[in-house]
């Protein structure tokens, strides 16, 4: 299994590199060269352990035997459950993980694979990993990678732009290999610092001289997108096996969309053979992704709205650049071009042939917080099923939408995490942050159970009260980790 560039074509590594060095060196990500074929019907009788596994063996060429089932051991619920709303809707939890989060399935992996990518390539150095994301994303990699021997995790996330409960995760940290930090800017101008400094040939330099080499633990990295792919599979599945659809049957999935890696692992998946008619993409007001799949422009020239979906109040999704090589045929050339258009102008369009690709396999629509609090309470009011802003967006997006197929909204965090909001769209008066009193003020409403984890936030102890400046991140980076 050899990988390459979204910015160079000459550039051919193996998969162990891939996730070792997370970005490959001219700044681009990391592609396979040939996408690998999976049978979904070799996978009916398989638990979720047995299709991640499938689906590691067919990206990975070192060493995968048993990841998946040490990190499914993790979760006390089916880490991808699928429940039943109503005839052809149905809802796809991915946050029954140890943050409540869609990203614990990836940083429950994740740490294991980099640990055998490393074995594979006889490195000794010890891994200091990246994270610039959403505040869900880095509670899942501190999560993941807490106690990991041979990796330090250094997570970045925009103070400005998570929940309270969020924030707090963050905190409260275990783990003495991982830190949060906070930085006073959006989180696309966070993720832009971050690669600057994983970049940096005088930081690399430094780190080195200390015996640490770079690498990411974002969806930038092979690693946590190749789970999110098992989804997929997993999902249709289960739909077989209970019944709901017939093997082959097509099938929908509404995606709530902010970076594009959950987006994007739907689109291997559909390549790779699983029967999904469309993948639909549903954005805030933030509605960059959606314009650019029914224009075929994209354009982060615009004012970025502070939503009740934070998760997903980003101008510059990361996973686009992988969308666009594919879709370009992998001409690694246009690509660069492409994301340098973005980087100095902030657009950057594709042809009109690439649009028609791009759109047979994704539609797009979005939703803003009026709809988002229309949605949890229309969702509540006739099913009895609570909904989080960021997956209330896609139910929104997905009743504009005529079902005509089975349709499967991907929900990506539990609504404890964004209690005050969803308390506010019942209708119920409830304080802007949130304490263990609002939480527990949502369990009486709704009668569902608040989960262990986020109950022992409010009690542990806050291990990381770190900031670093947009422009000083490199600094920080060096001062904490180099001699």
């Amino acid at each position: 299994m050899k990988y390459t560039s979204t910015r160079d074509a000459s550039v051919s590594v193996d998969s162990a590199t891939a996730v070792t060095d997370g970005i490959s060196a001219d700044g681009g990500l990391f592609v396979p060269v040939e996408l690998p074929v999976l049978r979904y019907r070799d996978m009916l009788e398989l638990d979720f352990s047995g299709r991640v596994d499938k689906v590691l063996r067919a990206f990975f060429d070192f060493d995968v035997s048993g990841i998946a089932k040490a990190a499914c051991a993790k979760f006390d619920d089916d880490p991808a459950t699928i429940t039943k709303l109503d005839d052809d809707l149905f809802v796809l939890e991915l946050w029954h993980g140890a943050t409540c989060a869609y990203g614990d399935i990836s940083f429950s992996v994740l740490p294991r694979l980099l640990a055998r990518a490393k074995a594979a390539r006889g490195m000794t150095d010890k891994t200091l990993a990246l994270v610039a994301a959403d505040g869900d994303t880095c509670k899942a990699a501190l999560e993941g990678f807490g106690g990991a021997d041979g990796t330090e995790v250094c997570a970045f996330y925009p103070t400005g732009g998570v929940s309270a409960v969020q924030e707090l995760s963050l905190r409260t940290h275990s783990g003495d290999n991982v830190r949060a930090v906070g930085v006073n800017a959006s989180a696309d101008d966070v993720r832009i610092a971050v690669k600057k400094a994983f970049a940096d040939v005088g930081l690399r330099a430094r780190l080195a001289e200390n015996n640490i080499t770079l690498s990411t633990a974002d969806s930038c990295n092979i690693g946590v997108l190749v789970p999110l792919i098992a989804n997929y599979f997993s999902a249709y599945c289960d739909l077989v096996q209970a019944g709901e659809i017939e093997a082959g049957d097509k099938i929908d999935f509404v995606v709530p969309t902010g970076s594009f890696g959950n987006a994007l692992a739907g689109m291997y998946a559909r390549r790779m053979g699983v029967p999904i008619n469309k993948l639909v993409c549903a954005s805030n007001e933030n509605d960059v992704i959606t314009e650019f799949i029914q224009t075929g422009m994209y354009d982060a020239n615009r004012e970025l709205f502070a939503t009740e979906s934070p998760s997903m109040d980003i101008l510059v999704a990361s996973n686009v650049e992988r969308l666009v090589f594919e879709t370009s045929g992998g001409n690694a050339e246009l690509t660069a071009e492409r994301m340098t258009a973005l980087e100095t102008e902030g657009r950057f369009s594709v042809t009109q042939g690439e649009a028609e690709i791009i759109r047979e396999a994704f539609a797009g629509d979005h939703a803003d917080d009026d709809d988002t609090e229309e949605a949890v309470c229309d969702m509540f009011d006739e099913y009895g099923y609570l909904l989080d802003p960021h997956t209330a967006t896609a139910y929104a997006v997905c009743m504009r939408r005529e079902t005509v197929r089975p349709t499967v909204v991907v929900s990506t965090v539990n609504p404890y995490k964004f209690a005050p909001a969803v308390l506010r769209a019942l209708g119920e008066d409830a304080a802007d942050e949130a304490t263990l009193a609002v939480l527990e003020q949502m369990e009486d409403i709704t009668a569902m159970e608040i989960p262990e984890q986020l109950k022992r936030l409010f009690t542990a102890e806050v291990r990381s009260d770190d900031t670093a400046e947009i422009d000083g991140i490199a600094e920080y980076i060096s001062t904490r980790y180099c001699k």
